[in-house]
Formats: C-alpha cells, structure tokens, sequence
C-alpha cells in the first residue's frame, strides 16, 4: 500500500433504490454482474485515493426525520458501501503483497537471515493472494476525519483501530526470538512466523468484516439527529422485542431440548452405554420419562419393586436438569456408602458432560455451597446433610438455584428421627420454592395417596421386574410356594432332597446346608439371619460341611482377597475371616470395618465369593443381588419383620442380565406358620409422619430452624406453614390428644423457656426471633436433647482448656447419643487413665472423673460420692478415640479397650460428624472464638483417622486407608497426580486395582482438583 496517507470521507447516502447497473462491481455477484473473470483483481484505488462507480452520485448529507435507512435497499455491498471501500483497501494490499512476494526470491539471497523457508514461488504468490491481510490497511483509516460519520460507524471505527493496536501488540508477542548459527550469522524460524501470520490473517479479516457488518446494521438505531416519531417508534419495536425474548426464555425454560434422547444429547445416551452398561431402557422407563407430569416438571413418585431400575429414570431427569435448564439438582440418599458409591459412579458423567460432583456425607460438605458460573452442581448427601444444605440456601437467597431434588427410599419418611428430616427438609422446599421439582422414589405404600397430597405430587407405579421373583417357605423338610390366593397362602412344591448324617441334622437342622449347595458356587446366595453373631456362626457352620473343590473355585482371586483383607488391618485379620473366605464365604454387618466392607462386597460383585451371610441392613444399603435368597428366620433380633423388610429382603434375588429367574425361601418354624402367612400376604405398611416422634424433638426442631431461617416469624405464619406437612395430612391419626395449633403453640413455649427463641413486640403483633443459642442449635444440626448441655461443656472447658494434647478436645466432640451404648471395663479403664500424662488426669478431674473413682471402680469397691454416668461413659469413650488418634490402628485400639471394630469404627465416625456439627455450633457464638481453628483439624483428623500424608488421597471418594497406603507407594502422593494419572497404568501399578475402579477413583480425584481452580469464580 502507498505511504501517503489516504482520506476517506464515508458520509451516510439517500436509501433511495439506484438502478443496479451502476452498482455493479467485483462485489457484486457473478450472476448479476455479467462474463468477468474470477482472476482479475480490479483496481481498487485512483491516485491513491479511493474510487467507485458511486463517486459521480451527489452524496445525501443527511437523513430526513422519517426516512428508512434500510428500505428498498437491495444491498449493502453496493460500490458506495464503507464495506466496498473497506475491500478496496483490502484488493490493494493483496497486490502490494503480491508485488513484494514477486520481486523477493530468498535464493537469491544468500545472506539474508532467513533459513527455513521452503516454499515456491506460486504458492508464495497463492498464499499472499489468498491470506495475507496486515494492519497496514488500517493505517489508511487512522487520520481520517471522524466528525461527519454517523455513531456507530464512529464507534466501529474507534472499535477497529483499538483492535488494530491489540493485535499488532499481540503479534509481537508472537514473534520468534533469533539465534545465532555456529557460524555467527543470525537465523529466525520463519516458517512459525510466517504460519503464524497466515493462520491469523483469515480471523483478522472475518471478524473486522463482521464488525463492519454489525455497525452498518446498527445505523438504524445510531443516536443521530432524528425526530421523536422515530424514536417512539424505535423505542415500541425495542419494547416489543425485549417482550418476545422474555416469552422465549419462559418457553425454553419449560421445552429445553439439547438431543433425541428424553431431550438430552446423545452423548448422554453413549456415556450410559459406556459407563453403565446399559444399551435400552426398559419400557417402564420410557413411560415414566414421557408422563406429561415429567414434561410439565411437576412433582412426581414413582413405585416399583426391588432392582426395578428406578435410579437411572432419576440420573436422566437430573441430567436434564442440570444440563437443559442449567439447574443445581440436590440426590437424597440413606447410607454414607450409598451417597459414596453414587459419586464414584457419576463423576464420570460430570467430567464429560461438565458438571460439578459433589459429597455431602459425613463431615464433608460445605454450607452454603459455593458459587459456581460456569458450572452446575450435583449434590449427593445423606439425609441429615441435605436438610443442612438447603438450610444454607434458603439463607442465603439461593434455593431456586435448585431445579430438581430427588430423594430415594422416600418411604424412610416412615423411619423415625431421620424420617422427620426428610420431611422437614421437603416441606421448607415445597414452601420456599415455587420452581424446584421433587422426585421420590418409593417401595410400594399402601397410603401413597398421602405423600401424593403432602408432596402435591402424581403418581406412577408398575410391579415391574427385571427377573423373575418366585418366593417359598420351607417348613421341617418341605418346600412351599408363596401363592396368597391358596386358601392356606403355602403351595407344596418340592421335598428337599439332601442327605443328613446325624450330626449333621444336628448342627443344621434348618437345613440350610442343603439350600446353598443347591446354588453355589456357580451362583450366588445370600443368606440373611437375625443377629450378627448368628452370620459369623451361620457362615462357619456352612464351609465345615461343603467339599474341598470349594477351595479350588477361584483360589488365586480369594488368596489376593485374604492379602488386602490382611493389609486393611495393618496386618491383623478376623479368624472367622480367613477361615471360611477359601471357601468362598463372606459374612457382612456392621461388625467389620468400613475398609473390609467394601472389600468383601467388591469381591462378592466380581464372583470371588459365591454366598454372604449377612443382616438386614445388606438389603437397605448397596445393591448386591443374588440368585437366591434365604431367610434364616422371620425375625430381625427378638422383632418379626415388618413387611416392607420381607420384601426389601427377597427384591434381592435375581440378577438383572445374569439370571433368568429369582428365587427367595424363608425358613419357618411351626410356631411361626400363622404369623408368616399374614407376612406374605398382608398389604403393605402405611407411612406415617414423625415430626412428632420422641416426644414431639421433630416438630420442636422444625419451628427453630423455620424462625431462625426468617421463613416464618409469627404463631400464624407457622401454622400456615406446617398446614403445609405430612403431619397435617395425617392431623386426624396423629393428633389425637391434641390439635396440631395446640402442638405448636406448646412447642413455641418450650422452645422460648429453653432461650432459644425471644419474642418482641410491634405494631403488627408478637415477632418470633431465635437468640444466639438458638441460631448456633440449628446451624450445627445439634438435637435440641443436648443443645443446652454441649454449650455449658463448652464453656466450662473454655476455662481451663488443655492445648498439650487432643484429649480435652476430643471429649468435648465426643458424640452423647453413643453414650448409652457405652459399658466401660473398669480395669482397661483405670490402666489406659494411668498411661496418660499429668495435665491429661488434671483435665479428667475437671471435667468429673478424677482417679480416685477410676480405682475404687476397678478395685471393685463401692464409691459414697455420686459420680455423673453421662460424664464417666463419655470420658471412657474419648480415651478410645483418643488412642486411636495417636496410633491409626483399629485393630489395636479394638483389642486394647476389648471392643469390636464395628463399633469403634462407628464411634469414629460419629464423632467426626458430630465434631463437624460442633464447628458450625461455636462459628454462631462469639465467645467460642477459639474453638473454631481447633475444631477445623480436629474434623480432618477423626474423618480419616490416618496419617498426615495420606490425608488428600483419602478425601477422594472410595479410597479407604490401605488404598491410599498404596496409592501413595506406587507414587502418586497428592491428589493432582491422581487426577492427571492414566486409568490404565494405574491399575498396572496398584496391586488388584481394577480399571473400572482405576477410572472412579480418577474421575473423582478430577473432579475435586476441579473444584479447586473453580473457587475463584
């Protein structure tokens, strides 16, 4: 381009038509402009000013007040357009490149500094036609007058030359750094250079003719000169069109479809296939997904038998949710283990489809969550922690953020302390929110209609099962089938043909010996019994009569199975254990540690063990099917089962994809006969609500948090809300004494004479306000039983807190309700209180339990001084959990304090729960300041009760103690070389680390090192 610079003068010109032969030009299309060949570049400049077929037509300087700028106008690449020009401009430094490219032959240079370059002459010419597009162009524009052009083409202008200085700055940036050759001569890599240059000219010349374009279609609405006629008129189309773009929101928001499968994309359907294993939805899925009520996000519980697939319709719908209309969606689940399991499996899903996963289980969790901009968020939680987490946003102003709760077992509502939970919670969601929908999925009820009109919900329900269900009762040595249309409910079906010696009928005289074999070991049983004693017994009694080809079925996969059961346990083992695993036998309850849970259910699912003999809490937890399912006895400890525990018990049989049929035996005694038949053939039990269990502690604690939550702040107010509850729907069973406005104006009188709630008074009336107390007992999640308690614990200990050691802290989150379960030995309980150090007896004796009284205790003498049983049990429990924080060993602390390491690993996380509630108890009262810091890695530790270093590798979900012991041998010691590890070659490296497992652990360990840069958002 020449030096000199150029004058343009682009003024606004008449949008009256012009005969379209003077506009032809190289812009105007082949078709319209005649035979030209497409090789020639016209000349685009006149003396070095620029010229176009518009030059001889008298320029309009300015617009009349009702003039349409656009009407009647055919193009807007007419020769006068600034785009022509602009083009133009363009056309010349392509031949000014072309010129150069021509005259400059790098052979014939020897010297130059240039060595890399390649290229021939024609493409050199090719390219620099084609690509080449510098700022030079724009130099022409940059002296130009201003003042006659109207805004937005001003704008445009400063806009472009603006740009031009950006990329000239950023393309210096790009520019290779020279080197010298060995010879001394100086050498650039030109070929990056010039790539470079070429792959950002096309982008250069795209988005400056795009923004040329978007000015030139701005001019309609440029703040000139105009009359007020148009600018009520452009002011009505602006009205109107911001009226149609809220109407589209509002109907996408309610017809979001990203792709054909349930309107999501196909992906979703590739990544089920993948991770799941699952090619087709059952028909009752497809139904279910295609209800109207599914479509129009109403509130909706579905009803199915045992291993039905109801998780998955609830994996879509939160999919839709969290993808579709870009909503938080909140999956309620029973079980610690479950909410884990649920995370491994779904941050898969979150890393490819770009959404957080997040736990709130335990003491993990945080409250109010943290905001996120450019992702949405699934949060898994327990019960208790979903009912803290909504709590959070409620308080915060953030709960329509939540599309979508989904709660599973939603017959738990019936179950208790954590059945008032889960209604609490629904009930503040149903209340608060008009837009977030509820999902509930349930065994079959038999007053579902109920929980229809608490949830306003609609219902669907199928008896569909994947396999087959047949169930039988054997009585003496008979087998009856469970037919409830049989006068007597029992068909005969079979004799049970197996050979007894005598001392056989005499160990087993259920029978049960003959029932397993009929299935294992080529299939798989499992058999549920009363008590944990009577599973280890049952499990030792079976592997003494079964053959020594038991021992050769998959014998190096249970010798690896003993090894990692012997490395949980730092070298210790359960007899019972690593007797009967070579058989292929497992027992499972809450005896075992969660390390040897996971263990022996992993070996189970992959076929290493072929029966488990186990309690009732198996069929509520994890889903572990089995081909057959035996019952040893219709009771569950000295209780009948209920019928909802029968048949979450024999759902267990059948598995879906390996067996064709399922098959379930309950083992009767005589005794037991007219019970049983009104077991198998009873309707199923009602759910009733339990705000009002143990003494009306749900109702209590719901008027706390509905206050302190400024949700209501009057008597009336809330009434008006628990009109709102399953408690109202079922008044009439449930209030029988007294009316639920009496319950709640007793509650509220309770609630003030405990000071947690004041009362002021204004013009309106009474306002209701929780206190300091009250705001800090909800906060935690503390029961209102020991709210008072903990806080005078707290504040005696503030007095004369002990810092030297964890013991004082220790006793002071030590959880109260584990205290009833608490016998202590007296003589484990002098001989651990004379190993501690002499401030640690000090502090024993100012909290109530000096030595003196440990001694006469295990000396067996009568103590005159009545001694607190509270304070003594909970101090005996902190020296177990305090030893546990010094050694990390569960099996040492269990044989050293004579305990199971069931209940100490109960204890352990108890506490760490009720540590965590603890924190967010002292954060509320100031006078608990230095609690706060303590607190915070006194959760850490008793979460994971190991050492230091393997701390980040355990806060990765599914990772227990002797995987992360492994993990950290083989090399990956944080939780970013986790995340960046290849699924393959970990499993190479970890001893039997399956890459299914390899790949959970992975995802999840991405997904939290996700959450980490995510916080700065």
């Amino acid at each position: 381009m020449n030096a000199e610079k150029q004058e343009i003068k682009v003024r606004r010109v008449s949008s009256r038509k012009r005969s379209r032969d003077s506009l032809k030009s190289h812009l105007t299309p082949a078709k319209k402009r005649g035979s030209t060949s497409l090789g020639q570049c016209p000349d685009s400049t006149e003396n070095g000013v620029f010229t176009s077929a518009m030059a001889d037509i008298k320029a309009t300087e300015y617009c009349s007040d009702n003039e349409d700028l656009f009407g009647d106008y055919d193009s807007i690449l007419g020769d006068s357009s600034f785009l022509a020009k602009l083009d133009y401009a363009e056309q010349d430094e392509r031949q000014h490149g072309l010129h150069c490219a021509a005259n400059t032959d790098p052979a014939d240079k020897p010297d130059a500094d240039f060595t890399s370059l390649r290229s021939s002459k024609d493409s050199l010419l090719k390219q620099a036609c084609d690509d080449i597009l510098t700022d030079s162009i724009l130099d022409d524009f940059r002296d130009e007058s201003l003042k006659d052009l109207p805004a937005t083409q001003r704008e445009f202008q400063e806009e472009v030359l603006e740009d031009a200085k950006r990329n000239k700055r950023r393309e210096g940036d790009k520019t290779s750094t020279p080197f010298r050759n060995t010879d001394g001569t100086v050498e650039e890599e030109t070929e990056r250079a010039f790539g470079n240059k070429t792959a950002s000219s096309p982008k250069a010349k795209r988005r400056m003719t795009d923004q040329v374009k978007r000015a030139l279609l701005c001019n309609a609405a440029a703040p000139s000169s105009v009359s007020r006629t148009v600018v009520l008129k452009e002011a009505v189309v602006s009205e109107e069109i911001s009226f149609a773009m809220q109407a589209m929101e509002t109907v996408s928001a309610k017809t979001t479809d990203l792709g054909p499968f349930f309107g999501l994309p196909t992906k979703v359907k590739d990544l089920i296939c993948k991770l799941k294993g699952i090619k087709n939805l059952y028909d009752w899925q497809e139904t279910c997904l295609n209800l109207d009520c599914v479509q129009e996000r109403r509130n909706l519980i579905y009803s199915l038998p045992t291993s039905g697939g109801k998780t998955l319709v609830a994996e879509i719908l939160i999919l839709r949710e969290l993808l579709c209309r870009k909503k938080d969606s909140l999956f309620i689940l029973p079980y610690v283990a479950l909410v884990q399991e649920k995370v491994r499996g779904l941050a898969s899903f979150g890393l490819e489809l770009d959404f957080m996963v997040e736990e709130y289980a335990g003491s993990k969790g945080r409250f109010p969550p943290m905001k996120r901009r450019n992702r949405r968020s699934l949060y898994i939680a327990t019960i208790e922690k979903a009912h803290s987490l909504v709590n959070s946003l409620i308080e915060t102003n953030r709960l329509d953020n939540l599309g979508l709760v989904v709660v599973d077992e939603l017959h738990m509502l019936g179950d208790g302390s954590r059945g008032a939970v889960i209604e609490m919670t629904l009930a503040k969601v149903l209340y608060v929110s008009k837009t977030t929908q509820i999902i509930g999925m349930s065994a079959t009820l038999g007053n579902i209609k109920d929980l229809q009109k608490f949830l306003r919900a609609e219902n669907y329900t199928n008896d569909f099962r994947p396999v087959q269900l047949r169930e039988y009762v054997k009585l003496k040595d008979s087998i009856y089938e469970v037919d409830p249309k049989e006068e007597d409910c029992f068909k005969f079906s079979r004799p049970l043909n197996f050979k007894y010696s005598s001392s056989m009928q005499k160990m087993d005289p259920d029978h049960i010996i003959a029932l397993v074999t009929e299935v294992i070991p080529t299939h798989s049983c499992l058999v549920f019994c009363p008590t944990k004693k009577n599973c280890e017994n049952v499990a030792g009694m079976i592997c003494k009569y079964l053959k020594e080809e038991f021992l050769l079925h998959k014998e190096a996969e249970k010798a690896l199975l003993l090894r990692e059961l012997r490395n949980s346990g730092n070298g210790s083992m359960c007899p019972v254990l690593r007797k009967i695993v070579p058989y292929g036998l497992a027992y499972h309850h809450s005896g075992l540690t969660s390390e040897e849970r996971k263990l022996v259910e992993d070996a189970y699912s992959d076929g290493v063990l072929c029966l488990l003999a186990c309690t009732s809490t198996l069929a509520a937890g994890i889903n572990l099917p089995a081909r057959r399912v035996i019952l040893r006895s219709p009771y569950v400890a000295t209780d009948f089962l209920k019928r909802s525990q029968y048949k979450q018990m024999v759902g267990r049989a059948g598995r879906a994809g390996i067996d064709t049929m399922g098959e379930s035996i309950l083992i009767l005694q005589d005794k037991d006969k007219t019970m049983a038949k009104k077991l198998v053939s009873a309707p199923m039990e009602i759910c009733y609500s339990n705000l009002m269990h143990d003494n009306g502690k749900g109702v209590l604690s719901l008027i706390l948090s509905l206050i302190g939550l400024n949700i209501t702040n009057s008597l009336e107010q809330v009434k008006d809300f628990m009109s709102a509850t399953l408690l109202h729907v079922q008044e009439r069973q449930l209030c029988v004494e007294r009316s639920l406005w009496e319950i709640v104006q007793e509650c509220v009188g309770l609630l003030k004479g405990k000071g947690l709630v004041a009362v002021s008074t204004d013009a309106q009336g009474e306002i209701l306000q929780v206190t300091k107390l009250g705001k800090a007992t909800y906060k935690g999640s503390v029961d209102l039983t020991y709210s008072d308690e903990l806080y005078k614990d707290l504040s005696k200990g503030l007095e004369s807190l002990m810092l030297d050691s964890f013991l004082h802290l220790v006793y002071l989150v030590t959880p109260y309700d584990m205290i009833s379960q608490c016998k202590p030995d007296w003589m484990i309980y002098f001989r651990q209180f004379t190993l501690l150090s002499a401030s640690e007896q000090k502090m024993s004796a100012a909290v109530g339990v000096p030595e003196s009284f440990v001694a006469r205790k295990a000396a067996g003498q009568t103590v005159k001084k009545n001694m607190n049983p509270v304070v003594v049990k909970r101090l005996y429990l902190a020296l177990v959990l305090f030893n546990l924080l010094k050694e990390t060993n569960l099996w040492s602390v269990a044989e050293k304090f004579q305990l199971s390491r069931g209940f100490i690993q109960t204890l352990l996380s108890s506490s760490s729960a009720f540590c965590s509630c603890v924190l967010h108890f002292t954060e509320e009262l100031e006078e608990f300041w230095p609690f706060k810091a303590l607190l915070v890695e006194l959760t850490r530790r008793l979460s994971y009760c190991v050492t230091a270093e393997l701390i980040p590798l355990m806060e990765v979900a599914g990772v227990m103690e002797s995987r992360a012991k492994q993990l950290y041998n083989a090399g990956y010691k944080t939780l970013a070389h986790l995340a960046n590890a290849d699924p393959s070659a970990l499993a190479k490296n970890v001893e039997n680390l399956y890459k299914k497992q390899a790949n959970q652990i992975v995802a999840s360990a991405k997904m939290m090192y996700l959450s980490v840069p995510d916080a700065s958002e």
